[in-house]
């Protein structure tokens, strides 16, 4: 079993048989993610493993973003110009129910990170951001490092930055 990222072809992969447990984040998958990749709204990126890879285990979903400079903690806002950060915001993220708890969810973040820093080589981005859904979806973005941008909101983001330093 070697699970692969592709970005989602709706023709090509079971979104009808994708099930993660939350209706809104299935719903996407199903009607919406091929429209926003058309519509140039949101990427969305699929796991998949190669014995099987019509099967999606997971997405997320990637778009153009900002985020205020007030939004950040004080010590990200350090030497950064005094208007919005430019950023990836990961837009939906959801792991199939069969395959929760198994770590794709922390390969899905990875592949954000990744697709971020690919994309800082040639635009400007500063920070990963994500709205939570929930308490839980907050906890499970803050043990990968992401930030709240106020004390009770569900905005987190994760600088970017940290990671492509030499």
């Amino acid at each position: 079993m070697a699970l692969a990222f592709a970005v989602l072809d709706g023709r090509l992969h079971d979104r009808d048989g994708f099930t993660c447990g939350v209706v809104p984040l299935d719903d996407y998958l199903r009607r919406f993610a091929t429209q926003h990749h058309r519509d140039g709204i949101a990427t969305t990126h699929v796991l998949v493993d190669d014995a099987a890879p019509l099967r999606i285990l997971g997405y997320c979903s990637l778009a153009a973003a900002q985020l205020h400079l007030q939004e950040l903690n004080e010590a990200d806002r350090r030497r950064l110009p005094a208007y919005p950060v430019p950023a990836v915001r990961v837009g939906r993220l959801a792991v199939a129910a069969g395959q929760q708890g198994k770590g794709c969810g922390a390969m899905l973040v990875g592949h954000a990170v990744n697709q971020a820093l690919a994309v800082r080589q040639s635009l400007g981005v500063r920070v990963i951001v994500v709205d939570a859904k929930d308490e839980r979806a907050a906890a499970f973005y803050e043990a990968f490092g992401f930030r709240r941008t106020a004390e009770a909101g569900l905005t987190l983001y994760l600088p970017v930055v940290e990671f492509s330093k030499p």
